[in-house]
């Protein structure tokens, strides 16, 4: 009888069979017939539609960006601190006598840089940036460490012992990985050098805004000063225009005439005070109080010190420091993608404890079982995911090293714009000295003749322009030569030498050369 039994589940596992492969058979059969029925995009599609089984498929619509997406968030202003807080009216003569006392003491230029660069949001995100980072860091590292969970768990709801609970707690321990976390932590590690060079950056940045800021106020003031003096003496000849023309010795087209260029020196000086509030509202944003009471004076040591002819030190320049890092960063991920294809031994412990049940681990009744054991992990495939981050991290290898060399040559281009810029500046100034020494004695000689009545009152008005025209292109030459150095300086990587930033703490951050 066992035997007739034994070959009758024989027989019906033998028909269960047959009858599979007729069914594989058929539907291979209708498969083919189908398919040679279908057209050219047909089965492109079919294709398409067995490859997105296996493979992730990216989304296009990166490059479209939705503005109302964007733009869900609210402003927070309460930490920017703009200008002090509002004093009590009892106290405003007070402030203004300080602020009075305050002009006839010039605000040092450094020290207005260092208070600008210690309170800038932009340096205050890169340094939480950088902050972040080495949190990352340590988040790597975390993969030396036993790793432990736990958790309860009830028993199969569609079956019996369905109030029993399973206490249970794991622990694993890394053993050996191929250097994957080792990978990983000096990937973090490059990216953290990265924005160190980033959050130098920015301190060049608003160092350089700081003190073009400063040098454009001084050109602006300077500039308003010989603007008041044009309508000083358009407005002496002015009113010698309207006494000769009252006593008849001349007619009333010099008054006329006088009365014009005044008005235009009048609007000349509007547009220098525009220009002047401009940067005092600029300088005054960067370092967060009122200077239009302050005088600041441009250090001579710049011109030196800048090194305008010596060879920049590209190692020291924070731009190529971060696009440097970048390429570092690129290297490691293409090697953490590469190391992630092998396996990873772990020593694994797990503890479990039976409740109102049965430990489906030993079968016991309110059970406790414990076991220790090795384990060996390895993602033989994810839809081509390790060939797609490798090929990835190559063209970021590619494209961080094109973007050392940009830097490279957008430095040396830079460079080399400032200094012709410079040498013509030098060489214009001295023209322009020249030129004004000769309109000065243009106006007295043609004072002279005009009371001799030999000149008119027009020559003497474009003699005194052409005087206030050559001291403002000298003053606006000059400022350009300090603008310009000022450029050199944030472009060559010299800010912190220059300015004083280094072995001090800005926001916290400090720069050690």
């Amino acid at each position: 009888m066992m035997g007739c039994k034994s070959l009758t589940v024989h027989k019906n596992k033998l028909f269960r069979q047959t009858l599979l492969w007729q069914a594989l058979l058929l539907s291979g059969l209708l498969s083919q017939s189908l398919y040679a029925e279908t057209t050219t995009s047909e089965r492109q599609t079919l294709q398409q539609s067995v490859a997105r089984l296996f493979t992730p498929q990216s989304d296009q619509n990166f490059t479209r960006v939705r503005i109302s997406e964007l733009s869900q968030f609210q402003l927070d202003t309460q930490n920017i601190q703009e200008m002090p807080r509002a004093v009590p009216a009892s106290s405003v003569s007070e402030t203004a006598a300080s602020a009075r006392s305050s002009v006839q003491q010039p605000l040092s230029f450094n020290d207005t840089i260092r208070t600008a660069v210690q309170r800038h949001p932009e340096i205050s995100q890169a340094i939480s940036t950088l902050a972040a980072q080495n949190a990352s860091i340590d988040v790597a590292k975390s993969g030396y460490y036993p790793q432990l969970s736990g958790g309860i768990s009830t028993a199969d709801l569609t079956k019996g012992e369905r109030g029993r609970q399973l206490l249970s707690l794991n622990a694993t321990q890394m053993l050996y990985d191929f250097g994957k976390v080792k990978s990983s932590v000096n990937l973090e590690q490059a990216r953290l050098a990265a924005e160190q060079a980033n959050v130098l950056v920015s301190i060049d940045d608003i160092a350089y805004q700081t003190a073009n800021a400063m040098i454009n106020i001084k050109r602006y003031q300077e500039i308003t000063r010989i603007a008041e003096e044009q309508i000083q003496g358009i407005a002496r000849i002015a009113e010698i225009t309207n006494l000769r023309a009252e006593a008849g010795i001349s007619t009333q087209a010099d008054p006329i005439q006088a009365r014009s260029n005044l008005e235009a020196a009048e609007a000349n000086l509007i547009v220098q005070q525009t220009q002047l509030r401009q940067f005092q509202q600029k300088l005054r944003t960067l370092v967060g109080f009122e200077v239009h009471q302050r005088n600041w004076q441009i250090p001579e040591r710049l011109v030196k010190e800048a090194q305008l002819y010596s060879e920049p030190v590209f190692q020291q320049i924070p731009g190529l420091m971060a696009a440097q890092a970048e390429v570092k960063v690129a290297k490691l991920r293409k090697q953490q993608s590469r190391l992630s294809a092998y396996p990873t031994l772990n020593v694994k412990g797990s503890i479990s404890q039976a409740i109102n049940g049965r430990n489906p681990n030993n079968n016991e009744d309110d059970g406790l079982y414990n076991s220790i054991m090795l384990e060996a992990n390895s993602n033989f495939y994810q839809g081509g995911a390790i060939a797609s981050q490798t090929r990835a991290a190559s063209y970021a290898e590619e494209a961080a090293k094109a973007r050392v060399n940009s830097v490279y040559l957008e430095v040396l281009d830079e460079t080399r714009m400032l200094r012709e810029e410079i040498q013509n500046k030098q060489r214009q100034m001295n023209i322009l000295v020249k030129r004004q020494a000769t309109t000065i004695q243009t106006k007295e000689l043609y004072q002279e003749q005009y009371k001799l009545g030999t000149r008119s009152a027009v020559d003497l008005l474009n003699a005194e322009q052409a005087i206030h025209s050559a001291a403002q292109e000298i003053e606006n030459t000059r400022f350009d030569i300090y603008a310009a150095i000022a450029r050199y300086i944030s472009i060559t990587g010299r800010t912190r030498d220059i300015y004083d930033l280094n072995h001090i703490s800005i926001q916290g951050f400090e720069v050690q050369p």
